[in-house]
């Protein structure tokens, strides 16, 4: 059985105007383009769905049971072409991301207002998050975007490359490593750390760098793991030791009076990148968002 959209269309149509002339005026067909498209729907249905007389058309018993059925084929049929025409136009959709706390906050917020004015029908949701929560919303497909750091060894995600990051040390204003001309991460190695807790990307980013560089900072005996940047900097701020973090917080931090410094020998970065589900398609809202982003950013 092969039914065509064409077939029903011409059905519900003659069968609404009650003349084949009409209902080919309305659909801008001929006559006998019309009356091919119900016999070919008739022939397929293997049912008479009108009687036919010189001057008279009338719905047949089965024409008359089916019409209702045909005409809700061809609506459900017409909106779903509609609103995929609406959606590849960017008339509407949504769009959904998920970054870590300090990026959703400081960074996220005026991209997202920029590009709901270029289009203004587009829904984005931010979701703020710790870092390693981020991964699992995309693996998951609770959002079609993350923003932080993939794991090199992870083949279910892709990254595109949209800033760096620059790790540092965040201090009280008071601390003597303030006055020191250069910091070097070695300087840290008594000192009170503060920084995110294992399992974290950025954890797992310092930790490898600071390996790969023969640089030994006893993290997992002498840090203090906090879940929240927030929550790091207020214990910076409170004196309760000295934070390692990325650039990503200095607009944070400097505006709470506290110092920034980042350390040489060697610099350490990582790459933040928007992340998808490899195997997952995005919308056309949610691509037009990705590419806005990397323009912004880069």
């Amino acid at each position: 059985m092969d039914i065509t959209l064409k077939q029903l269309r011409a059905f519900v149509t003659v069968a609404n105007l009650g003349q084949f002339t009409l209902a080919a005026d309305k659909l801008g067909s001929s006559q006998s383009a019309v009356s091919t498209l119900v016999r070919q729907l008739e022939t397929n249905l293997n049912l008479r769905l009108f009687d036919r007389h010189t001057r008279l058309l009338r719905l047949t018993e089965a024409g008359t049971d089916i019409l209702p059925v045909a005409a809700r084929a061809v609506a459900d049929i017409e909106g779903m072409v509609e609103s995929s025409l609406e959606l590849t136009a960017l008339r509407r959709g949504k769009v959904s991301i998920a970054a870590g706390t300090v990026q959703a906050a400081l960074l996220l917020p005026q991209l997202v207002h920029a590009f709901s004015k270029l289009y203004p029908e587009i829904t984005v949701a931010l979701h703020d998050v710790a870092e390693k929560v981020v991964l699992e919303h995309v693996v998951n497909g609770s959002v079609d975007l993350g923003l932080g750091t993939v794991p090199e060894e992870d083949n279910d995600l892709v990254g595109t490359r949209l800033m760096t990051d620059e790790f540092l040390v965040v201090l009280h204003p008071e601390d003597p490593l303030v006055k020191l001309p250069k910091l070097r991460w070695n300087d840290l190695s008594d000192r009170k750390l503060i920084g995110p807790q294992r399992g974290n990307p950025i954890r797992e980013r310092l930790e490898s760098e600071l390996a790969r560089n023969g640089i030994v900072l006893p993290l997992d005996k002498t840090m203090q793991e906090v879940a929240l940047p927030l929550t790091i900097i207020g214990m910076v701020e409170g004196g309760l030791g000295v934070a390692i973090m990325t650039s990503a917080v200095t607009r944070l931090a400097t505006s709470m009076g506290l110092v920034v410094r980042t350390p040489t020998e060697p610099h350490i970065q990582r790459e933040v990148s928007l992340i998808q589900k490899r195997a997952r398609s995005l919308s056309p809202a949610a691509r037009r968002f990705r590419d806005f982003l990397l323009k912004s950013v880069h």
